[in-house]
């Protein structure tokens, strides 16, 4: 029988550790069978979810004077570059992985790189988790000569989604080599999401973003993974959806109502296979998280499933298509907080999977 999601349990990325065993050690005992890739921007900077994912990327470079990193989308050497690049892209995406080496995550960008293999190699969970930045987010953060986000220009925009597509290629290709009966999970990070529509990003086109999205999300898929796409605010639920990925990850603590505001597509989509990953344990609210309890976090799920209940969704359907995760990621708790946090969406994975065994 295919191993399912149903009711599992996995993280959002980032740890507030500065020690990558120890870590590692929260990860796999609390999500033995769905852990995942950390990232440890207080071991090393570069775990920054902007700076992870930089590296052989064509005319990136950082300016001191902007602070900022930019897209130096001039001269020959880049257009060079440029050109080698999209060659390399389309071999890759034709089969030729051995490429894919060139656009590795080294350990340079990942504290937990290494170590983190390792134990998927020896432990060959189920799951494997990892994520990249998603295209609109990565795109909106890096900028022009003329600091303009660079997901406004199409060119550089079609660079982001190819190296992002080729970033979590090579994590998929890991995997599969060191646990070949694994699925990979792989999760476009877009925060930046929550602001589409807003007066920052008012000219930005719809299919632009169900298009980048859609491009990574088909490619990977192609390679045996699931994708879903992690958005912590309210955002139009339906372009995730018309973008064609497995996975809607939102913060259920706080906007549990978001989602059947698409009912009908909310519907289709897991009538189709795609899962809703609830974002329970409210990681980006401390003081919510410090009185949160095991009760609490059942009862908030209740009350976020409720919403798609009272628009006629069937609860079977919506159980059998959900799993649990943080609201966001963890990197900005103390070391207490992000433990207590990991363990409550641990342990609410199992009482959810106890109360509803009849349905599954």
């Amino acid at each position: 029988m295919k191993e399912e999601l149903t009711l599992r349990a996995t993280a959002v990325g980032s740890l507030p550790h500065d020690n990558t065993k120890d870590a590692l050690d929260l990860v796999f005992d609390e999500f033995k069978d769905f852990p995942f890739w950390p990232q440890l921007a207080a071991c090393n900077k570069n775990d920054d979810m902007i700076l992870q994912f930089l590296g052989s990327i064509p005319g990136v470079s950082f300016c001191p004077k902007k602070k900022k990193w930019i897209f130096d989308a001039h001269g020959d050497k880049f257009y060079e570059d440029l050109e080698n690049f999209f060659i390399d892209y389309e071999s890759i995406v034709a089969g030729e992985f051995e490429l894919l080496e060139k656009y590795a995550i080294t350990d340079e960008f990942s504290s937990a790189k290494t170590p983190f293999l390792e134990r998927i190699q020896a432990e060959k969970p189920p799951f494997i988790k990892a994520q990249v930045t998603g295209p609109f987010t990565w795109g909106t953060m890096l900028v022009d000569n003329d600091g303009k986000c660079a997901f406004y220009d199409d060119t550089l925009r079609e660079i982001i989604v190819r190296a992002l597509t080729m970033k979590a290629l090579w994590q998929i290709k890991k995997f599969k080599e060191l646990s070949p009966n694994s699925t990979p999970v792989i999760f476009l990070d877009e925060p930046s999401m929550s602001q589409y529509g807003t007066s920052a990003f008012i000219t930005v086109k719809r299919e632009d973003i169900i298009e980048s999205i859609s491009q990574i999300a088909q490619v990977l898929q192609a390679n045996g993974a699931l994708v879903g796409v992690h958005c912590c605010g309210k955002t139009d639920w339906s372009m995730i959806i018309d973008s064609g990925v497995d996975i809607i990850n939102f913060d259920g603590f706080y906007y549990g109502e978001s989602l059947a505001l698409y009912a009908k597509q909310v519907e289709k989509f897991l009538k189709k296979g795609g899962y809703i990953a609830w974002g329970i344990v409210p990681t980006l609210d401390k003081d919510a998280l410090e009185v949160a309890t095991l009760e609490s976090l059942v009862k908030v799920f209740e009350d976020a499933k409720e919403y798609l209940l009272k628009k006629k969704l069937d609860e079977k359907l919506i159980i059998k298509h959900s799993f649990i995760t943080p609201s966001c990621g963890a990197g900005s708790l103390d070391l207490p907080l992000a433990t207590k946090a990991m363990k409550l969406c641990s342990e609410l994975a199992k009482v959810l999977k106890e109360k509803y065994a009849e349905a599954l």
